[in-house]
């Protein structure tokens, strides 16, 4: 990169110059040198006259030799002044550079696979709260599967990973959701077993993509299997699907208490388990989502209809 190279080429003055304001000092040599005037050149580079001198004489005392030939109306380079001008001049070019592509990473969009469990809504106001701490989200919905699979062909910079408990900085309650009032604080899942002399369908479970992972899936299906459930009892299906099948039968969905809402479903916690979604936020090679967590913890909480792990909260780093 070209900051790198003006930045070697420029060590000699930093090792010359520790404990001196190096890239403002140089600043000002540089451009009094190019006006030919204090007053004039620190116009130019934006600072006080007084500023400009101060700089510029504290190089010359770590240096040990003076930069100009100071008139009442000029200020012209020594032999030692000319020498070091092009190097000083280096420097101010490779900090501007610096400068320009650290703002430039800055506004580079972070591309982030979320889960689709979450609202419109909610994806707007994480979006508007980057924003507000200077973050620019480029957001991607995708499955767990598919999240993990975009993080690893580094197609996205960071993803919300669905993630055991334990491994969870964000965590979801999860239970069952019907079209009518249970009339029950709990839904056991042994209830839903059907008898020799039941009239009618056996009720299901159905599960959507975001709940259709090891860490979610497996513990349900040993419970259905351990209270006598029929295998076609518990049914994996897009939450669309799912969703009306809940609203025309007396069927559950696996879910969250706020999509139960969005749903307009009555949700109870199961009775016999305790499930929950966990998420984690994970970067590729390139990214450090320490500073994403840190400033936008209780922001992906709130979209995700979570609670943050103690310890990670928007505005700062546990």
């Amino acid at each position: 990169m070209r900051s790198n190279t003006l930045l070697r080429d420029s060590m000699l003055i930093w090792h010359r110059l520790r404990g001196v304001d190096l890239v403002g000092a140089c600043r000002a040599f540089v451009s009094v040198s190019q006006y030919g005037s204090f007053t004039d050149g620190a116009a130019a580079a934006r600072m006080s006259q007084s500023v400009a001198s101060r700089r510029v004489a504290a190089l010359e005392e770590r240096f040990g030799e003076p930069l100009f030939e100071r008139t009442s109306r000029r200020a012209v380079l020594t032999p030692f002044g000319r020498d070091m001008l092009p190097t000083a001049r280096q420097l101010v070019q490779a900090a501007d550079v610096l400068l320009d592509e650290a703002e430039a990473v800055k506004r580079k969009p972070w591309r982030l696979a979320v889960p689709g469990v979450c609202s419109t809504a909610g994806l707007a106001r994480l979006v508007a709260e980057a924003r507000g701490h200077g973050i620019t989200l480029d957001l991607r919905v995708a499955a767990p599967t598919q999240r993990r699979e975009l993080l690893r062909a580094q197609q996205v910079r960071a993803a919300l990973l669905a993630v055991p408990a334990d491994e969870a900085a964000w965590s979801v309650p999860l239970g069952l959701a019907s079209a009518g009032d249970p009339g029950v604080q709990r839904v056991y899942l042994e209830t839903l077993r059907v008898g020799r002399a039941w009239p009618g369908p056996a009720r299901r479970v159905w599960i959507q993509p975001e709940d259709d992972v090891p860490h979610i899936r497996d513990p349900l299906t040993r419970l259905r299997d351990a209270v006598g459930l029929r295998p076609a009892q518990l049914v994996a299906a897009d939450l669309t699907s799912a969703a009306a099948e809940v609203l025309c039968s007396g069927d559950l969905l696996l879910c969250s208490p706020a999509q139960a809402e969005e749903l307009a479903l009555a949700w109870r916690p199961i009775g016999e388990i305790a499930l929950g979604r966990g998420f984690a936020l994970a970067a590729a090679a390139d990214g450090n989502p320490q500073s994403i967590e840190a400033r936008l913890g209780d922001a992906i909480a709130r979209c995700l209809g979570a609670e943050a792990r103690a310890g990670i909260r928007g505005g700062t780093a546990a």
